[in-house]
């Protein structure tokens, strides 16, 4: 199978130079549209596919954002490989503002959203151990290395549900809970990358200490906004870096296109046809003839 990367983020990352744009595609999913039309074009000679998450202007809180569409259209689309860039506090001294992150594991606060692409009739339970790519994730810590930045390997993000940021009692007992990074997207996107079979990794490009440091001012929007812009060029640097990569990122044996073999749980004779038809780009390799 041919590798095609999707890349998850803002403006900055879809209208970078040296991007040729093909076209801009609106897909239908039957989870509903994406956060908006998705950009196709060619990158460092690779096929590479964008999604805006907030929608083109910003538009959609993290809440607000239908990562089902999303990942189901990009797996329309073709994309092997989702690599999502996306903006976190700190929680700890080490990681500065203008650090990149490049975490391993997930820790989920959020209350009101879809992580699933399972129901109506089909049941999977896909393994969520490690929930991002080692072999992406590695690759993508060595081109922000080759591109400059100050990254670091490993470590916890801590998703929550937003739009408002932390109190301070809340961001000192995530302090006590000894996770890296905080956010408000990753953790559905790495969910419904699994239960797709596409390798994720992500780039937490950190912008503030939250609200628990007392030496800095606690983070606001403008802050966020002031020290983001820096974070995109080093995020477009490290993109072109893993794009004009020798290595193979299926090489190595990533299990995470087969993330299904084990994890479909009802049998397809029980399920509504209507469900088996709408999942068919994930599961339809795992269906016989007749089911």
């Amino acid at each position: 199978m041919s590798k095609r990367f999707g890349v998850i983020g803002g403006t900055g990352l879809y209208r970078m130079a040296g991007l040729e744009v093909q076209e801009e595609r609106r897909v239908e999913t039957p989870f509903g549209t994406a956060s908006d039309a998705f950009v196709i074009g060619t990158l460092e000679g690779c096929e590479v596919v964008f999604v805006p998450r907030h929608g083109v202007g910003h538009r959609l809180l993290p809440t607000e954002i239908n990562y089902r569409a999303n990942i189901f259209g990009l797996k329309l689309l073709g994309v092997t490989h989702i690599v999502s860039v996306s903006a976190v506090g700190s929680m700890k001294e080490e990681y500065a503002p203008r650090d990149v992150v490049v975490p391993d594991q997930f820790f989920d606060r959020t209350r009101q959203r879809a992580s699933t692409f399972f129901g109506d009739g089909l049941v999977a339970h896909v393994s969520f151990a490690d929930p991002v790519c080692p072999l992406l994730s590695r690759q993508v810590h060595e081109a922000l290395a080759k591109s400059g930045a100050r990254s670091h390997f490993g470590g916890t993000y801590l998703c929550i549900e937003g739009p408002q940021f932390s109190t301070r009692a809340e961001s000192l007992i995530y302090r006590q809970w000894n996770v890296d990074v905080i956010g408000m997207t990753n953790l559905q996107e790495a969910k419904l990358a699994r239960e797709a079979e596409m390798c994720y990794s992500c780039m937490a490009l950190v912008t503030d200490y939250d609200c628990w440091k007392e030496d800095e001012e606690a983070v606001t929007g403008e802050s966020v906004m002031a020290v983001l812009g820096d974070n995109v060029q080093t995020a477009q640097a490290a993109l072109r870096a893993l794009l004009s990569a020798d290595e193979d990122p299926e090489a190595g044996g990533c299990d995470c296109a087969r993330s299904l073999e084990s994890a479909l749980i009802t049998d397809f004779s029980d399920v509504p046809a209507s469900t088996l038809d709408a999942l068919d780009p994930l599961i339809g390799r795992y269906r016989s003839p007749s089911s």
